[in-house]
């Protein structure tokens, strides 16, 4: 018999512990060599660890179980990958649709049944070829006839809606549930509660003509799509508005420690992402130094990581400035809470057809509230709507972009 033991990686220096969420697999069967095995919670990311080598494993810890870095969670025998039909439990008969089906996460499957997509058509790329929320949403996307969930989740939900609690079914007969807090979602509510009691928080809002930005996707986005491979979105323009706007208005780009002020020279924005565990809030680095195309790349690459649990320490360190858009999932109006220690977020939210007045005439337009919170120990009013107006400006004229105007 030759043993491996599987132990909990290191995540990064600040990281000691987490929680064994779940196993991916049964104890007593047989894994193959880069199967995933288990999930990690920890205060700031979820991870998978993965088996090393091919053999029968043996669980030593029981998910819901608080590990620290490097412990031993289980043993793998590779001597009995030989004969590894007789040696695993043998599985009631099921249709493979259905088989695929129960391996998913309950996200998928929720997906599954609010679009009736059949996930055991749709080509999974999670590891060993699982089928991720990300290629469910496109699926119901592609789907004939309307879906109820928005594949735009891809872009950057927002930071100011509660990620959805946990899904439990309630024995019969009993009115409340009650589970353990993730780890993640307990870190995520000690810093929205921190940022509120320690920054003098205040939101300026605004709205924005969204026609221009509108009519130029609608004009260019099938050449966009062939030279990129990528489709042309709302975030690269905003994106580039943030960071002419951070130029125009450094306060913005600058952040409070102690008595001093630490005034940032480099542009990289911060995209809240909707996750199963979560909101996170990678980074998209030097969005000065990006066109359009890399932008919506690097957002579309963030997100997935996200979605797949992917995303690393490094993948959240150094944002200079947040944005957050509730629009996709149909906010009209919200007070974004600020991503500490940035000293602003700007919210995004639905575009919706209003009566506003241009040039004497009461005219329908799109129009997008625009919402910008700020620490006000930081930054005055008179910056926090500069800022705010720089955007709009940006957006309802974009050659401004280019000019730098």
């Amino acid at each position: 018999m030759s043993l491996i033991e599987v132990k909990i990686p290191p995540l990064g220096e600040s990281i000691s512990s987490g929680v064994l969420a779940k196993w991916h697999v049964a104890d007593g069967t047989v894994v193959k060599k880069d199967q995933p095995l288990f999930e990690l919670e920890t205060d700031k990311i979820t991870s998978e660890g993965t088996a090393e080598s091919a053999g029968k494993i043996t669980f030593k810890v029981q998910p819901g179980t608080e590990v620290k870095i490097g412990e031993v969670v289980a043993t793998i025998d590779t001597s009995a990958t030989a004969g590894a039909a007789e040696t695993a439990p043998a599985a009631p008969a099921a249709p493979a649709a259905a088989a695929k089906s129960a391996e998913q996460s309950p996200a998928v499957r929720r997906i599954a049944a609010e679009t009736n997509i059949d996930v055991s058509k749709i080509a999974g790329t999670g590891k060993g070829g699982r089928v991720t929320k990300g290629d469910a949403l496109a699926a119901a996307e592609s789907a004939p006839k309307a879906s109820t969930v928005s594949a735009a989740v891809a872009s950057a939900p927002a930071a100011s809606l509660p990620a959805s609690a946990p899904v439990v079914s309630a024995p019969s007969g009993e009115k409340r549930t009650r589970v353990k807090m993730s780890k993640l979602r307990q870190t995520i509510a000690k810093r929205l509660v921190s940022a509120q009691h320690e920054a003098a928080m205040l939101t300026t809002f605004n709205e924005v003509d969204m026609s221009a930005v509108m009519e130029l996707r609608k004009k260019y986005q099938d050449d966009f799509v062939k030279k990129n491979g990528v489709k042309l979105g709302f975030m690269s323009f905003f994106t580039k508005a943030v960071v002419h706007a951070l130029k125009e208005v450094p306060a913005i780009n600058a952040q409070l420690d102690g008595d001093e002020v630490i005034q940032n020279h480099y542009y990289d924005i911060s995209m809240a992402v909707s996750t199963e565990k979560g909101l996170v809030v990678p980074v998209v680095r030097g969005c000065d130094q990006l066109d359009m195309a890399g932008i919506e790349k690097a957002i579309g690459e963030v997100a997935k990581k996200a979605r797949d649990n992917k995303l690393g320490l490094p993948d959240f360190e150094g944002g200079c400035f947040t944005i957050t858009n509730g629009g996709i999932f149909g906010s009209m109006l919200s007070t974004p809470i600020i991503n500490a220690p940035q000293s602003a977020i700007l919210g995004l939210h639905a575009i919706n057809d209003r009566p506003v007045a241009l040039n004497g005439q009461v005219v329908i337009r799109p129009m997008m509230y625009l919402a910008l919170s700020y620490d006000h120990r930081l930054v005055d009013g008179k910056e926090a709507v500069t800022f705010l107006v720089k955007i709009k400006q940006a957006i309802e004229d974009p050659t401004r972009l280019l000019l730098s105007v």
